[in-house]
């Protein structure tokens, strides 16, 4: 017999096309990431619901959700902002001084990594290590990488980001 799904949270489209990818893999517990990665690519982040809706149809405790959303960096669980910002923590770019453009983040933007701008303008991350160590210390940027800024050079370079 087959398993009842549950109900779609709503009649936004996106939620149809999340659907169809746990159906295109027969709503198997493997399909956890790929409907993972759906959600965000359709809402920008996962949300409770997002989760909730997931275990539900891959019939998956709400807890190993979480977990797999929570393990992988790439996963957000609050709606990001307009640019993002990833700084690079391994340990070439700390030596080389991650820890001070984090807090020359911290200190123009008030935000720590992990948050986003109360305008929604830049998101804030660090990352465990970004594969470029010989531009140390790096930073990526909207998806560029760039490497080799001191903080004040950083800086001016997100406030022209968030400007445009």
């Amino acid at each position: 017999m087959q398993r009842q799904r549950p109900d779609l949270p709503s009649a936004d489209k996106r939620w149809k096309l999340v659907n169809a990818t746990m159906r295109r893999n027969g709503y198997a517990e493997h399909a956890l990431i790929e409907a993972l990665h759906s959600v965000q690519d359709a809402f920008g982040y996962l949300d409770e619901e997002a989760m909730t809706f997931v275990a539900d149809s891959l019939d998956l405790p709400l807890s190993k959700v979480y977990g797999v959303a929570t393990f992988y960096h790439l996963f957000a669980l609050k709606p990001k902002g307009r640019h993002a910002c990833v700084v690079c923590t391994g340990t070439a770019c700390y030596i080389k001084g991650a820890g001070a453009l984090i807090e020359g983040i911290e200190q123009r933007f008030g935000v720590a990594p992990g948050e986003t701008t109360a305008d929604k303008a830049l998101s804030v991350m660090s990352a465990r290590c970004v594969g470029a160590c010989g531009l140390a210390p790096a930073v990526v940027l909207d998806g560029t990488v760039i490497g080799k800024l001191g903080t004040e050079q950083l800086v001016a370079r997100l406030e022209q980001e968030i400007a445009e």
